[in-house]
């Protein structure tokens, strides 16, 4: 399997607006959010497919992904933190952390126009 850019990024190789890390996954700011604090949570490994991780990672990943869920939420003003897997743009397993009022603000068609200022504040921001 090719590597994908999601591996490149969690490598340091792609720049990225982190928002969390451990030896087993990293969180950063979608670069073309729905929302402000939209932030994809991916395992190190490379796993195309997220219901193709082994059990325990598949657990550990949505442990890790509560925690930066409520980073956000203590940090972004929101009702609730949706989480969204699609998984299809790229190889690469990861869950979207969505920062919403209701579930409208969940509309993929729909992107925030940022600059990387704005997406530089809020990484620090959310910051663990």
């Amino acid at each position: 399997m090719e590597e994908s850019i999601f591996s490149r990024i969690a490598k340091g190789e792609i720049p990225s607006y982190k928002v969390a890390a451990n030896e087993k996954f990293y969180a950063f700011l979608d670069i073309n959010p729905i929302q402000v604090g939209h932030t994809l949570v991916i395992p190190r490994k490379q796993t195309d497919y997220i219901f193709d991780l082994d059990d325990d990672t598949l657990a550990e990943m949505i442990v890790f992904a509560k925690k930066v869920a409520k980073q956000i939420k203590k940090n972004i003003k929101c009702n609730r933190v949706a989480m969204v897997v699609l998984g299809l743009e790229v190889p690469h397993a990861h869950i979207h952390l969505i920062p919403i009022n209701s579930e409208q603000d969940v509309d993929f068609r729909k992107k925030l126009k940022t600059t990387p200022e704005e997406l530089a504040d809020t990484a620090r921001k959310l910051q663990m």
